[in-house]
C-alpha cells in the first residue's frame, strides 16, 4: 500500500511540476534499482480481462519518457517506456505508451497542442487512454476541478467530462480486472468484438445520429463508421462548444 501511494505522488508530482523545473534527462527518469513495470506486470499477469501488451522501441520509448517528464517507477512511466500501449478487452480500450504499429500514437505527442503547447509545459489535463466509441481518459492537471491526479472521461453520449474518482493506478487495475462490460453496457452493439478486434489503435467509430443525441441512444440502431480519432477528437470538442460544454477549444 505504501508503495502504491508513492507511484501516485511520483506520477502527480511529475504532472504538475514540469514546467517549474528545467526538464529532467532520460536517465534521471529511468528507475533501474525499482522499476514500476515489475508491478504493472504483475497486474498483467492477474488480470481477469484480455490485456494486449504492445512490444515498444527502444528509442522511441526514451524519446516519449522524455517528452512526459515521469519517471519509470511509476506505473505511467513504466507504460510509456516498456511498451508501445496496451490494448484492453480486445481493442475496445487504447492506453497509451511510446507507439507501436497497431497504435502509432504515443502520449506525449497525442497531448502536445491538445492539453500542453510544449514538451515541459505544466498539462491542464493529460489525455491517457481512450474507447473505440470516441471516448477519452484523462489526468486532471486542475482543467476539471480541484481532485487534481484523478480520471476524468469524456463520455461519447453526452460530451461531458465525467470524473470517475480514480487514480491513473486505480484506472489500469479497472481496464485489466474490472467490470468493463458493465461501464460501457449502453455503447456495445452486438456482435462488436469482431470489428473491434480489426480496427486500428487510431481510429475509432463515428455514430450518426450522434450518441449523445435522442436519436443516437440505441446503439444497435445507428450508423457507424471507422475514422481518425484526431478528427473524432476534434469533433468532440468543437461539439463540446456548439453544445455550450465549453468555451474554449484546444
Amino acid at each position: 500500500m505504501k508503495q502504491y501511494f508513492l507511484f501516485l505522488a511520483l506520477t502527480v508530482f511529475s504532472l504538475t511540476t514540469a514546467s517549474q523545473n528545467k526538464m529532467r534527462s532520460v536517465d534521471e527518469l529511468i528507475n533501474k534499482t525499482e522499476p514500476g513495470w515489475t508491478l504493472v506486470q504483475k497486474w498483467i499477469d492477474s488480470a481477469k480481462n484480455k490485456v494486449e501488451v504492445l512490444p515498444s522501441d527502444t528509442a522511441k520509448a526514451k524519446d516519449a519518457l522524455y517528452k512526459t517528464q515521469v519517471t519509470t517507477r511509476s506505473p505511467m512511466g513504466a507504460i510509456i517506456y516498456s511498451t508501445g500501449g496496451l490494448l484492453i478487452d480486445n481493442g475496445w480500450i487504447r492506453i497509451l505508451g511510446s507507439g507501436n504499429s497497431k497504435l502509432s500514437r504515443t502520449l506525449p505527442d497525442w497531448n502536445k497542442g491538445k492539453s500542453f503547447k510544449e514538451f515541459g509545459d505544466r498539462p491542464s489535463f493529460l489525455l491517457v487512454a481512450d474507447d473505440v466509441v470516441g471516448g477519452f481518459f484523462a489526468v486532471n492537471g486542475g482543467q476539471f476541478g480541484k481532485d487534481a491526479g484523478k480520471i476524468y472521461y469524456l463520455s461519447p453520449d453526452n460530451l461531458e467530462w465525467e470524473a470517475l474518482d480514480m487514480t491513473y493506478t486505480e484506472f489500469l487495475n479497472f481496464c485489466f480486472s474490472g467490470d468493463i462490460a458493465k461501464f460501457y453496457e449502453n455503447l456495445r452493439w452486438v456482435n462488436w468484438k469482431d470489428e473491434v478486434s480489426k480496427l486500428d489503435g487510431d481510429k475509432v467509430y463515428n455514430f450518426y445520429p450522434y450518441l449523445w443525441t435522442k436519436e443516437g441512444k440505441d446503439i444497435n440502431k445507428v450508423s457507424r463508421k471507422a475514422i481518425s480519432i484526431e478528427e473524432q477528437y476534434s469533433f468532440n470538442m468543437s461539439s463540446r462548444i456548439q453544445l455550450g460544454l465549453d468555451k474554449n477549444s484546444r
